[in-house]
Order: structure tokens, then sequence, then C-alpha cells
């Protein structure tokens, strides 16, 4: 599939940004002095660098998203039982979903943002248990780059049938095997979209460290 194809890269970052350092710019705030708090309840994260090249129609795409200087996301791995709760968007192919992620409303408590952004995405009411990861990419195209991070946390469902909520942005929400990701990860790599191949490493990551914990 040809990136011209593809939607804005707006989708694939989400619609949902969180700003760090000029939370009364925008609607949506996750600051340094919020990121010590979840480091203190839900624990210090391990944290990785990557740095991803992309197209020069990417690039562009990544860089008109980032109004206001957004440049993070906050994502969920929900546990129910055995199984991951993935979202796919509207124009996701046929086999592809992956973990939900949003931001944080300006005011907003961690806690009320994350819950608020799962129960849009997947409608369940969750408990979040672990902050697992934080990774630092970089984004380049030639000499320019953007910098993005991502906060990652284990979730462990509550109660709740799984369904999209918010049904403009999420198509399906899925109960996922462990051993349905290979075949999800085929499918984001098949697009030659640099975003879903950060996703699908991201993912990578993130069962690696929860391996290494069972």
């Amino acid at each position: 599939m040809e990136f011209s194809s593809l939607p804005a890269m707006s989708d694939y970052w989400d619609s949902k940004w969180i700003e760090i350092n000029e939370c009364d710019k925008v609607t949506m705030c996750f600051s340094s002095s919020m990121t010590k708090e979840v480091e203190a309840k839900y624990g210090v994260p391990r944290e990785l660098q990557m740095q991803l090249e992309t197209s020069l129609e990417e690039f562009t795409s990544i860089r008109e998203s980032q109004k206001d200087g957004r440049s993070h996301d906050l994502t969920f791995f929900i546990f129910k039982g055995e199984e991951l709760i993935f979202i796919a968007k509207h124009w996701y192919p046929p086999g592809m979903y992956r973990a939900p992620s949003g931001g944080l409303h300006r005011g907003e408590s961690f806690e009320e943002g994350a819950k608020r952004e799962i129960y849009e995405e997947t409608g369940v009411e969750v408990e979040i248990e672990k902050y697992l990861l934080r990774i630092d990419v970089t984004f380049t195209c030639g000499d320019e780059k953007i910098d993005w991070k991502t906060h990652i946390f284990k979730v462990k469902y509550l109660r709740g049938e799984p369904h999209a909520v918010d049904t403009v942005e999420i198509k399906e929400v899925k109960l996922v095997r462990i051993s349905d990701v290979p075949q999800i990860k085929r499918i984001m790599l098949s697009l030659n979209s640099t975003g879903l191949a950060y996703r699908a490493r991201l993912t990578d990551e993130v069962l690696k460290l929860l391996e290494q914990e069972s």
C-alpha cells in the first residue's frame, strides 16, 4: 500500500496528545511533576531510546500533527485474564489491532484521565497496575528530527463488556491472545509506516518485559 493511500499521520499518533511544558496552551497535560507522582505510585519504568528514519511524506505529517508542541502519548496494555484488550480504528485493515492510547485533559489527575481514555476506547473499568516502559524516540528525515515520548502502563481489567464507546474514533474492541500478536505485527509492518512499525516494536518490548516478570 502506498503512503498516499494511508490516512493522515495524526491518525497513527491518535487525535489525543499530551503536552508537557505548556499546559496552559492546550487541552491535555502530563507535567514533569505528574510524571514523578506516577513513578512514586506505579514504579519507575524501564527506559528505552530509539531512532527511526521516516519518509519525507510521513515526517511532514508527523510535524503537522504537532500543534502546540504535542509530542507524547500514554499507551495501555489491559489484561482481561490471559488476554489483552486491543482496539482497531476505522481505517485499519482486517486483523490489525493495537493497545489503546491517548492523553489527559488539562486539570485531570493521571488516574482520572487514564481511566476516562480507556473507557472511551474500550468500554471497560480498570485498575492501573504498573508503569512499565518509557520510550524516547527520535523520528528523522535527512537532517531534521522530531523527538517523541511514549509512557506505557500495565492495566488490570475490572468490569464491563469490552466495546467501543467513542465510535467516531474506534471501530472495534477485541480480546487478543498473546499468541495472536505476531500476526498482528506482520500486518502492521506490511503497511510500510514508520509509525505502525514503532507500535509493533513497543508491543514487542512490553511483551518481553512481561515475560521477564512471569
